[in-house]
């Protein structure tokens, strides 16, 4: 009886380590032949006129200039605004909401923005800021930071949490208020952490096209006017991507590859720094 249920039991672990290392495979398999598909592609129109030159009209020798300049400026803004925002709401709710009602509120709204689709995003920022003062950089920022803070606020929390109280303790000891021992004993020791979440935001905004559509608009030329449409690396893809036109289809696949380069090199910083830390 005994001998049965055990060879029924490695039977089932056997079934299931199979059916585990195969779902793992086929999901790797279709994430190398979209790498494969990108680098190839991607590296074919990749050229210095892409990284020197303005989007153009077609058949005219253009680049991505423009949309490159436009994202940076963007991701910069919203980075810029949102981390504040962010690590202070995190401390809030590490430091002294914790176990508030308070915190439970802010904790749940901010799950709800992290899982909001970024259409929605754009959809008000464009009531809000858009028919307002008109498509600009700083809507489009407005809406990136909109995304950016919830990833900071949950990353700045959970690393706060994952300090010890005995160090909390130890300056509390010493006479230290609250504040200041946040400051120089908290953020301290969970720098890379939170560095590590605001790494990860950037990664997040750093493909968002939806938004961007209902706020920055876009712009075929180079422009540093914050208050004016301006152009971004994701929406000249899907532009381009959905042409007629075989050189957008290669500038196109210049862009993919460009942020897919830039984002894998964040997450990979991001994962030096976590392992730092640990």
């Amino acid at each position: 009886m005994n001998s049965v249920l055990y060879a029924r039991r490695r039977l089932t672990d056997r079934l299931f380590l199979i059916f585990s290392i195969s779902a793992a495979l086929f999901g790797l398999a279709w994430l190398a032949a979209i790498l494969y598909t990108l680098l190839t592609q991607g590296l074919s129109g990749l050229s210095l006129t892409v990284f020197t030159e303005s989007t153009k009209s077609p058949g005219s020798h253009g680049g991505l200039l423009n949309a490159i300049a436009g994202s940076l400026v963007m991701s910069i803004l919203a980075v810029a605004a949102g981390t504040p925002i962010g690590i202070l709401a995190g401390t809030y709710l590490a430091e002294y909401g914790r176990t508030t009602r308070l915190a439970g509120f802010i904790r749940f709204f901010n799950d709800i923005l992290l899982s909001a689709p970024s259409i929605i995003v754009g959809l008000f920022i464009y009531e809000v800021v858009v028919r307002n003062f008109g498509f600009s950089a700083i809507a489009g920022a407005a809406s990136l930071m909109v995304i950016v803070i919830p990833v900071v606020v949950r990353t700045t929390e959970n690393m706060l949490l994952l300090v010890p109280g005995s160090l909390r303790e130890a300056g509390a000891a010493l006479g230290a208020p609250i504040s200041h021992v946040i400051r120089s004993v908290t953020w301290r020791a969970a720098r890379a952490g939170i560095v590590t979440g605001v790494l990860l935001a950037v990664a997040r905004i750093s493909g968002e096209t939806a938004p961007l559509i209902f706020t920055a608009f876009g712009n075929q030329f180079w422009s540093t006017d914050l208050t004016a449409p301006i152009a971004s690396l994701p929406q000249v893809i899907f532009n381009y991507a959905n042409s007629a036109y075989d050189d957008w289809h290669r500038l196109a696949w210049a862009g993919a590859f460009i942020i897919t380069f830039a984002v894998l090199t964040l997450s990979i910083v991001a994962r030096l720094l976590e392992s730092k830390r640990n």
